[in-house]
């Protein structure tokens, strides 16, 4: 459909200057004519020995840091999203067409693209570009409703209240694999109580309504749509419960449990007849920009991803399969679920718990031992030289 008459227009991006290529190669030196190699210093193969171990150590240190990756092909575990396209994964959803696939897509004004990234290999396995939807502005969720549609959610106002209203992109979910083009539909959403920023949207994978959670550095709010979203006419949203700072949810595939997730932590709560129950907290991974989750196709474990450049995202068991207490009742609020795979703190991997970041308080430390224990031998064996 044709966009809604009062929506802004986007600016078009500032011209960007061609990045600078990589030098071909380093040049090795060239002697001087007539003088012969220099031999090294007496000392100097035994400094490069005792060296060797805490340069080793410091490696074994900094490669705990490092990305997760696909878990031996195996779908569903720790990944790498591959694609150097995807710098700001602002959101995650499990495909229910093609196992182990998940979407995402970047936020801020990139353009209407959805990428379907394999959760085997990294991978981006196509692009989906909608049309029909003018320029998106900040994209921050994404979810896919029981008819099978995905739902891409135009959201995001980081000067918290500058929009009149955003906007909710529609389309079913490709039942092929492969870069396409797909006409969008637009629905125009406002808020009953007021513009606010947002950054979670949730669709209900059995009614198919549509909630959006807030998001407010002093707490924000749960907002439940219409029973069915129209075109041509404004979708007013109603605030029906409260909840933390979120960067994210995603609904449980029995509709029984909501994980929101902000930057530090993750709670999952009971969710019956549109409310919020009682909730639990969740091992959530430490991550360098926490930004989204979702629940596996199954709802055995929780995904949460990041932004940035090879971003990770960390599987996390749920401990009955996403009900609150493992058996369908309510929690007694402790933390439950761990991390899975070979997850990796500060990009995208578990070093425990987050809400107290012990974990990755702990490998920091060690970095930082291990790189003052490498520069104190460095200098002593120079002295010794």
């Amino acid at each position: 459909m044709r966009p809604y008459p009062s929506r802004p227009v986007a600016p078009p991006h500032p011209s960007r200057p061609a990045a600078r290529p990589y030098p071909s190669g380093l040049r090795a030196a060239r002697p001087y004519p007539g003088r012969p190699a220099a031999r090294p210093y007496p000392g100097r193969r035994r400094a490069v020995a005792g060296l060797a171990a805490p340069a080793a150590a410091l490696l074994l240190l900094l490669g705990a840091a490092c990305p997760a990756v696909a878990a031996d092909g195996e779908p569903d575990r720790d990944f790498t999203i591959e694609d150097p396209r995807i710098t700001e994964s602002s959101g995650l959803a499990a495909s229910r067409l093609h196992p182990g696939i998940y979407w995402t897509h970047n936020d801020s004004d990139d353009g209407p693209y959805v990428f379907a990234v394999d959760s085997r290999t990294g991978k981006t396995v196509a692009t989906v570009t909608m049309r029909g939807v003018g320029e998106p502005r900040d994209v921050e969720g994404i979810s896919i409703g029981p008819d099978g549609d995905i739902y891409v959610g135009d959201i995001g106002d980081n000067l918290d209240g500058t929009w009149s209203h955003v906007w909710i992109y529609r389309f079913p979910e490709p039942k092929t694999l492969r870069d396409t083009t797909v006409t969008a539909t637009q629905y125009d959403v406002q808020y009953a109580d007021g513009p606010r920023n947002a950054e979670s949207l949730m669709v209900h994978p059995k009614t198919g309504r549509v909630y959006i959670a807030s998001k407010n550095e002093n707490g924000g709010g749960l907002y439940e749509g219409p029973g069915k979203l129209t075109t041509g006419s404004m979708n007013v949203f109603r605030r029906v419960g409260e909840v933390p700072w979120v960067t994210d949810g995603a609904f449980s595939p029995d509709g029984r449990s909501l994980a929101l997730r902000s930057y530090f932590s993750a709670r999952v709560y009971a969710f019956e007849n549109g409310r919020l129950g009682e909730s639990r907290a969740v091992a959530a991974p430490f991550q360098r920009q926490a930004e989204s989750v979702t629940y596996t196709a199954d709802g055995s474990a929780l995904m949460f991803g990041s932004e940035g450049t090879r971003s990770g995202v960390v599987r996390v068991e749920v401990e009955g399969g996403g009900k609150p207490d493992g058996s369908g009742g309510t929690g007694d609020g402790q933390e439950q679920g761990k991390p899975a795979g070979n997850g990796s703190p500060g990009q995208g991997g578990s070093a425990g718990q987050e809400d107290d970041g012990k974990g990755s308080v702990g490998l920091g430390a060690a970095i930082i031992i291990g790189v003052g224990a490498l520069w104190f031998a460095l200098r002593r064996k120079r002295g010794r030289g």
